[in-house]
């Protein structure tokens, strides 16, 4: 079974901030492309903390229905 999170996760490079997150501080989720078991996502005021594992499909599934506007931002 492939893990679900990973525990701390400053321990991987390359993050980068969703597009949907503006530029004042608040609610920002980061994201890491190309990781081999998914999509991990991260708080982004928590760096050094935990990020949670989505299969690529369920990400792509995800992205595309916020959007289209079938799933609101």
């Amino acid at each position: 079974m492939t893990d679900r999170a990973i525990p701390r996760a400053s321990t991987l490079h390359g993050w980068r901030k969703s597009s949907y997150s503006g530029n004042e501080s608040g609610s920002c989720i980061e994201v890491l492309d190309a990781h081999p078991t998914g999509v991990p996502v991260r708080d982004s005021k928590r760096p050094h903390g935990p990020a949670l594992v989505f299969p690529h499909g369920s990400w792509t599934a995800f992205t595309a229905a916020v959007k289209d506007g079938t799933l609101p931002a």
